[in-house]
């Protein structure tokens, strides 16, 4: 079993040192590095550290929060490991997918993350519900108003082109025919290109 380190601080006047310390002492035979915000998706060390990882080794990290975006990143990361036959060690937790009590944690922390996106799922679905009750839409307001609506049809009355009234009221065309059409008891015709 081959021990390779990642170590990741957020920006360039932070120091490695800390981290480049503890994974030597942990036995780290290669240490992959990143000075970039655990938020950014596009982080070159982490990027070759997973690829150069194989079977039977054990990424090792100083703390959780330097691999992972999120948890679910972390969860998303951690999965592809262990499909991988790579363990993943925490030196600051004590977190060590290569046990199986910590591949049980493991497992607690993807099952409460689920938890967690499935509460956040309910949660906005019910809030929607209560807001279609009350007669609420979602989603962006009309481009096209009941008044701009009412100035289109006198415009289209008047002689002008539905692309017409749309450009002097400063809305798209498509917005414009769509808004007619919704409220006429006839789809109103597309005028021909210009």
């Amino acid at each position: 079993m081959t021990a390779i380190g990642y170590a990741r601080v957020s920006t360039l006047d932070q120091d490695l040192a800390l981290q480049l310390d503890a994974l030597h002492d942990a036995g780290c035979s290669r240490i992959f590095e990143d000075r970039a915000s655990g938020a950014k998706a596009d982080r070159p060390g982490l990027a070759q550290a997973l690829a150069y990882v194989r079977d039977g080794d054990t990424l090792v990290i100083w703390k959780l929060d330097r691999l992972g975006r999120s948890m679910g990143h972390l969860i998303e990361t951690v999965n592809d490991l262990e499909r991988r036959g790579v363990g993943l060690r925490s030196l600051t937790e004590g977190f060590d997918t290569t046990t199986p009590g910590g591949r049980l944690i493991f497992h607690v922390f993807g099952a409460l993350s689920q938890f967690e996106r499935d509460l956040i799922r309910e949660r906005t679905r019910a809030g929607l519900t209560a807001a279609a009750a009350r007669g609420r839409k979602g989603g962006r307001k009309p481009v096209v108003t009941p008044d701009k609506l009412r100035r289109a049809r006198s415009l289209i009355a008047q002689g002008l082109k539905v692309r017409e009234a749309a450009a002097r009221l400063k809305v798209g065309k498509t917005a414009l025919y769509e808004a007619l059409a919704e409220t006429a008891d006839e789809p109103v015709v597309a005028s021909s290109p210009a």
